[in-house]
């Protein structure tokens, strides 16, 4: 056994937020930068709640290899060599993305990604441990979870507001059409798409050409058989033409008050010329502003090709039964260069972990208890230590009340995780918010990432002063009460910015208060001879009990709505209070006079 260097000590500032911004982004990149994403990509949420959640797995069986991690090397070299692999997984996404089967060849440099993003978790969380004395542990850890919140801001906040940003102008111009209702006009449209007239357009560039500007909607209602027909003939001309598949239809059937259906319009786009041969342009339509009572039921994403640009795709917004009055709202048509935006914004992320593998080459400290291994530890010594690491763990007291708080703390977070970006992303037909992709950066970028920044420095000085046992439940409440503005959101659906940036810092501070007590309910059952595989063993379980609740959460979410999928997310915060009542904490841990 030998020290690689001689043994340094620097100011844990230097380093504390850097390591733990690199531990979370690529974390968060995985998780959830991802399916925003793969939804711009138009798959579907079940699609993608099934196989990013998979992605967890490198998080859930990291502990099968954490005693080679302890033992082999230092934590110092496995930390600096996995940042380098994270940063050649990135741009590996970043090259995948415009090819054909972009959703296979991705996955794979992601599952890379995360593996190399959980062996650094295992490496980072030891080298905390060991380069921190125990109340610096609890002073910091509020720092430390700052900096990881902050990157997985970042992620959500910065980087898709990058990518947002990308999608407009590497695209297409953007169109608005303007809807009014007309009080007590009828409405008598006939589908007949060869009928259909588009106006003129000099461009040679690319331009996608709406049947009109401004379009207007009678309130007389109609029968229900003509809507259910023409809305029938709609998705199936659509489908069949290629313009979007069956599971990216809204489905959409008509409102209906007293037997019949208010008053609806059609709205066709096409391509001014032909794509080159297996070019896409892809077009997202949706409501931008204005009043609520319009709503889109069919046609929100369309994909034009070499073989239907120069056909009609059609878009159903229809009033509501209730509306009588003169309204209007404006939807927008926007046709960015999506796969270029997201593969420049992961070739970015990509130069970004070069930068952090250089930066911790040479800022990390040396710990005089960070010794490398290697050239005296043979393969039956690393066998004895596995063994001897997992039969320690599970031979604690109180292991077992541990183990379940450490499933089911999170259940309900675990799903919400999941569908929080789809649900804003999705058009208000769906029961979402129809926001953009730089709406949604925009607003976890600004007051989320304040409000989470707060939050978890606030909860690490708490922690610091009066310990792990007095504040749990405080923090337990703080990180799981904020989930209801969820539900707020579903059921009003507002038609402004301000009451989801009020609603997301709401959560955002609370998220940041509460998981201390999480994160430090992991370091104290990890203290001992094996810390950084315990550790390890911890995040691991944490990492199943967000995996299997997130692979079923796009279905659960897609059989009973978004409205009762927030709520249903809300019941499942009760097990992890009754399992606090079980947990034994020594009521110094974390404090000054501990340490």
């Amino acid at each position: 056994m030998r020290q690689s260097a001689k043994p340094t000590k620097r100011n844990p500032w230097a380093w504390i937020p850097t390591l733990y911004f690199a531990e979370g982004l690529p974390y968060v990149i995985v998780m959830t930068v991802s399916v925003i994403m793969y939804k711009r990509l138009g798959i579907s949420n079940t699609d993608i709640a099934l196989y990013t959640s998979w992605l967890y797995l490198p998080w859930v069986i990291k502990p099968l290899w954490s005693p080679v991690v302890d033992v082999l090397r230092t934590k110092r070299w496995w930390i600096v060599i996995m940042q380098l692999l994270v940063g050649a997984g990135l741009a590996g996404v970043a090259l995948t993305i415009p090819m054909p089967n972009f959703f296979r060849y991705s996955l794979a440099f992601l599952w890379l990604v995360a593996f190399s993003s959980a062996t650094h978790d295992i490496a980072a969380d030891g080298f905390y441990m060991m380069g921190l004395n125990q109340y610096e542990q609890t002073y910091f850890v509020g720092i430390r979870n700052t900096f990881y919140r902050f990157a997985m801001l970042t992620g959500q906040g910065l980087l898709v507001i990058l990518a947002g940003y990308l999608e407009t102008t590497t695209g297409l111009p953007e169109t608005k059409i303007a809807f009014h209702s007309v009080p007590g006009q009828e409405t008598t449209i006939q589908f007949n798409p060869q009928d259909v007239s588009f106006p003129a357009t000099k461009s040679t560039d690319y331009v996608l050409v709406p049947s009109s500007q401004n379009i207007q909607i009678g309130t007389a209602p109609v029968a229900r058989e003509k809507a259910d027909s023409l809305f029938t003939k709609v998705k199936e001309w659509n489908i069949n033409h290629g313009f979007y598949t069956e599971e990216n239809s809204l489905n959409g059937t008509p409102d209906v008050a007293n037997g019949k259906t208010s008053g609806y319009a059609l709205v066709a786009y096409r391509l001014n010329k032909k794509p080159e041969d297996n070019k896409e342009v892809v077009l997202n339509f949706g409501m931008d502003k204005g009043d609520k009572s319009f709503h889109l039921k069919e046609g929100t994403r369309f994909v034009f090709t070499d073989k239907n640009w120069n056909e009609p795709a059609f878009a159903i917004v229809q009033i509501d039964p209730k509306l009588t009055r003169k309204a209007e709202a404006t939807f927008s048509g926007r046709a960015g260069n999506i796969p270029l935006a997201w593969s420049l914004t992961f070739m970015v992320l990509g130069g970004l972990f070069i930068l952090f593998f250089v930066w911790h080459r040479f800022i990390l400290p040396r710990p005089a208890e960070d010794v490398d291994n290697h050239e005296t530890t043979s393969l039956a010594r690393v066998m004895r230590e596995v063994i001897e690491t997992f039969a320690s763990f599970f031979r604690k007291k109180n292991i077992g009340a541990g183990l379940a708080f450490l499933l089911l703390f999170r259940l309900g977070e675990s799903q919400l995780v999941k569908l929080a970006a789809p649900f804003m992303l999705d058009s208000r037909a769906s029961g979402g918010l129809a926001l953009t992709t730089g709406d949604i950066g925009l607003i976890y970028g600004t007051i989320g990432m304040i409000s989470l920044t707060i939050g978890g420095i606030l909860g690490g000085f708490v922690a610091a002063k009066w310990g792990l046992k007095k504040t749990i439940w405080w923090m337990a409440v703080a990180m799981n009460l904020p989930n209801l503005v969820y539900v707020y959101l579903a059921y009003i659906q507002p038609g402004t910015m301000m009451p989801v940036v009020a609603s997301v810092g709401i959560e955002q501070f609370g998220y940041g208060f509460g998981f201390t007590a999480y994160m430090l309910y992991m370091i104290y059952i990890s203290d001992g001879k094996y810390k950084t595989a315990h550790y390890a063993l911890c995040t691991g379980f944490m990492a199943l009990g967000m995996m299997l609740p997130g692979m079923v959460s796009g279905w659960i979410q897609e059989t009973i709505g978004y409205q009762h999928f927030f709520v249903w997310v809300m019941l499942c915060t009760i097990p992890g209070f009754i399992l606090i009542s079980l947990l034994k904490i020594d009521p110094k841990f974390g404090t000054k006079t501990k340490a």
